[in-house]
């Protein structure tokens, strides 16, 4: 299907996701400002801001299965397969999390309505964060998720903890914004376009890959996405951020704001820097080294459970990184393929850590999963195989992804940087495999250590379904594949028009 974007009828499809979600957000704001005082109002608006994201994730699903793609001059925002793949992967997570979110409100007492519609402003902001085509749509994307999420953190307002951790992403987020606003306004100085295609046209035809301006641009540029990915040395708000903030957030922020970041950045190198490749890969293997070793020792010394998660999110940032530093369309669809099952089993942990936790779930160590296996065997062998697709353990989706990722890394000339993460994989079995050892090889604390462990039906169905695609996609990997294949065509030269071909009035 070809979108002319001068039509607006094909203008309203290419934007359909988008619009979808924006309104329906916006009507689920006033039916929960309209009920905000009934008690049940929580429960409603999570289960219709789910009417909200299936429709959006029919609409992603329905326009990569026909091909939409554009025709005619460049838009603001991507209209190819890397968009669609990136849009399901965060719609996935925003379900997830509503999902999660439901029963462990009520129990916390955080009974918001509101808080689903900002998951859902959250989601609008990634996905055009995912899909900006131009440098300031990126930009009005991550401060919409920033805002959200930033609000999100700080929802529980009986939590010290919380509030802090609102205050420390706030303050560290704008901080990391005005990195990346001013590596923006150095690159259009340097080009005169915030368009990334139009970017990428300047810099190869003027010669601009060593102007200073497009230099100090990219290295701003990187500074802002690091602090959003959470990557060495820009991670330091991430502990006591994900430690603060409620589990469900916290895998939020964990799976889906990161998967988005990802995305923008992978989209920024491969269309509007492709030529700096020798400048940015030196920076992305050093950045993704140190934090993938930083991530992985720091977690082994980590005691409380989501704590250590949050290290080892540091961790998955690093072998991200991995993925994109040879700049090429293997490593933007190894990058798809992790995602999704990093998502997965990333919200699945902490859906884990949810049921066994109370009060924020801070004080939860490893120890106190001893047992679980015995009272909840179904929630521990769910933990296990998340712990072990994390760690990847061959049989798990985890392996396939790190796998592809060796392959990209490999086949791109960065052996090292592809042993390094072997190594730290090998590293982070000390902290996953105790978790394992816990429930399954020691006794409960005491009699009662996990009365309180309740899972609702709906989720028990969820979380379910995320082991079997973990174990299913371990050991038939073929279909994720082929769609990360077909999302990473996005970047193939062919797929780009000519900036003087796209300029000509039509």
């Amino acid at each position: 299907m070809i979108l002319d974007t001068q039509k607006v009828f094909d203008l309203l499809l290419a934007l359909l996701p988008e619009i979808i979600l924006s309104v329906w957000a916006m009507v689920l704001l006033l039916f929960a400002a309209w009920r905000h005082g009934d008690p049940r109002a929580q429960r409603q608006t999570g289960w219709l801001s789910l009417i909200g994201i299936a429709a959006a994730f029919a609409a992603c699903a329905w326009l990569w299965a026909s091909g939409a793609r554009l025709d005619g001059m460049p838009t603001s925002v991507a209209v190819d397969g890397f968009r669609w793949a990136v849009d399901l992967i965060v719609l996935l997570g925003a379900g997830l999390v509503v999902l999660l979110s439901l029963d462990y409100l009520d129990r916390e007492g955080i009974r918001i309505p509101e808080y689903h519609v900002l998951v859902l402003f959250a989601a609008i902001g990634m996905m055009f964060l995912a899909g900006g085509e131009d440098l300031f749509v990126v930009f009005l994307g991550l401060e919409l998720m920033s805002v959200s999420v930033y609000v999100l953190a700080g929802i529980s307002r009986k939590s010290p903890a919380s509030a802090e951790a609102a205050l420390k992403y706030f303050l560290l987020g704008a901080f990391a914004s005005a990195f990346l606003l001013y590596g923006i306004a150095m690159l259009y100085g340097a080009t005169g376009s915030t368009r990334l295609g139009i970017i990428g046209f300047q810099i190869g035809s003027l010669q601009l890959a060593h102007h200073p301006l497009v230099l100090a641009g990219l290295a701003m540029v990187f500074v802002g996405f690091g602090f959003k990915v959470a990557a060495v040395p820009f991670h330091m708000w991430t502990p006591d951020v994900y430690d603060g903030a409620p589990t469900p957030i916290t895998a939020f922020m964990s799976a889906s704001v990161k998967a988005a970041a990802f995305a923008a950045l992978v989209r920024i190198l491969l269309r509007a820097v492709p030529q700096l490749h020798g400048s940015w890969d030196v920076v992305l293997w050093w950045l993704a080294v140190i934090t993938m070793v930083v991530g992985n020792l720091v977690a082994l010394a980590q005691r409380p459970l989501k704590r250590m998660l949050a290290y080892s999110s540091i961790a998955h940032a690093g072998y991200l990184l991995t993925a994109l530093v040879g700049g090429s369309m293997a490593g933007a669809a190894a990058f798809l393929f992790y995602l999704l099952f990093y998502t997965l089993m990333t919200v699945g942990a902490f859906a884990v850590l949810a049921f066994k936790g109370r009060g924020g779930e801070r004080e939860v160590l490893v120890e106190d999963l001893a047992g679980l296996g015995e009272t909840h065997p179904w929630l521990a062998l769910l933990m296990t195989l998340c712990m072990l697709s994390l760690l990847g353990f061959p049989g798990t989706a985890g392996f396939i992804g790190k796998w592809y990722i060796l392959t990209a890394a490999t086949g791109a000339g960065y052996a090292v940087l592809a042993a390094v993460l072997v190594l730290t994989s090998v590293v982070s079995a000390g902290y996953y495999l105790p978790i394992i050892m816990a429930m399954y090889m020691k006794p409960r604390l005491h009699a009662e250590a996990h009365a309180g462990v309740s899972v609702p039906a709906v989720m028990r169905g969820v979380l379910a379904a995320v082991a079997v695609a973990l174990i299913l996609f371990g050991i038939w990997p073929n279909l994720p594949m082929e769609a990360a294949r077909a999302g990473s065509h996005a970047f193939l030269p062919d797929q780009v028009v000519p900036i003087s071909t796209r300029m000509i009035p039509r």
